[in-house]
This record gives C-alpha cells, structure tokens and sequence, in this order.
C-alpha cells in the first residue's frame, strides 16, 4: 500500500509535523510504502481560474504541483495535516486542495474513469491553539470535498485543540499514539 502524507503546516518539527510523522510511521510499520510532501517547500500557485482543465483534466499552470498531481492519483492512503488558521486550513494547503480542480473537471465533467480504481482512504489530523467547538467544522467540510473529487473516502481524523506552542503535543496524554494507531489502522484497510 502506498500512503501519502500531505504536511500542510509551514512550521517544521511543529505539533502538526510531528502527528503526522508519528501517522506515517504507523502505516510503516503496517509495511505500507509511505512518502511524506512538506507543502510549503513547493512552489504552488494559487488557481487561476483559466478553465484550461475543461479540455483534457490538466492543469495549464507549470509548477511544482505537476509533480504533485500524480502521488494524489497513485495514493491508496492519502494523511493530510494541518494547523488551523483561522478555523480554516493554511494556505499553502489550500492552494493544493483549490488546483485539484482540474482533477475534478476529469470525474465530473469529463466523467474519465475514477480517478482511483479502487476506492483510496484519506485521513485528516489538524491542531488547533483554542478550544472552540466549531474549530474544525470548515475545514473538515473542506477536506471531504477534496477527498470526493479525488475519489478517496474519508475515512478518519485525529483533531486536537487547545495545542499551540511548537513540540507542545509531545506532552499530550495520547496524541501522538492516536497518530501512530490512526496510521496503522489505514495502512490495515
């Protein structure tokens, strides 16, 4: 099984980070194949809206998410992570989610064959610094939008709150064992 991690957060060694190190190392130790992007060492430009893609399902903007596009497609386990911001995912993150368009336009629009033969798994873990109730609800709404067009099922999500100072979730009771077992349990389906 080959399990992409998607690291969404621009802060290295971060809480974020670090779940989603401990998630892959769960799926490895399941003896999936795993490959980790750090999003904000890629040059990804925001969606243009040129509707390029309406023709073939490919984006006409040459960057870094070229390269992207296949891992996506290739995944059988997709871990995306990312800190809120604002109740939202960061940015960087978003301009990844938001050039999947094109992906979109081949299930819906040029209805090509699913983009995954076999239905892949996505799982979502994201850190929050407040407790708010509704801290994650956008960008969990956000996430299982992604996750359809790209044909994966939303399979499961580790989110904490009230986590914000860096390395901070190495003190958290059962955190980081909830991202090594959330890891193993997709590398297991």
């Amino acid at each position: 099984m080959k399990v992409l991690g998607i690291m969404g957060s621009p802060r290295k060694k971060g809480n974020t980070d670090l779940l989603l190190d401990e998630a892959l190392r769960g799926a490895r130790s399941e003896g999936a194949e795993v490959e980790k992007l750090i999003v904000s060492e890629l040059k990804i430009a925001p969606c243009g809206e040129f509707y390029g893609c309406l023709r073939d399902g490919k984006c006409v903007i040459d960057d870094d998410m070229q390269q992207v596009y296949p891992k996506l497609l290739e995944a059988e386990g997709i871990i995306l992570a990312s800190p809120m911001f604002f109740y939202g995912l960061t940015s960087q993150v978003k301009a990844l989610i938001d050039r999947c368009q094109a992906l979109w336009v081949r299930k819906y629009v040029l209805k090509q064959a699913p983009l995954h033969p076999t239905r892949s798994k996505g799982i979502f873990i994201s850190v929050g610094a407040t407790k708010g109730k509704k801290l994650f609800e956008g960008a969990k709404l956000t996430l299982k939008y992604f996750f359809d067009a790209i044909d994966v099922e939303y399979s499961g999500e580790l989110l904490i709150r009230g986590i914000e100072k860096k390395g901070e979730i190495k003190k958290h009771p059962t955190a980081l064992e909830e991202a090594f077992q959330i890891g193993r349990r997709l590398a297991q389906s």
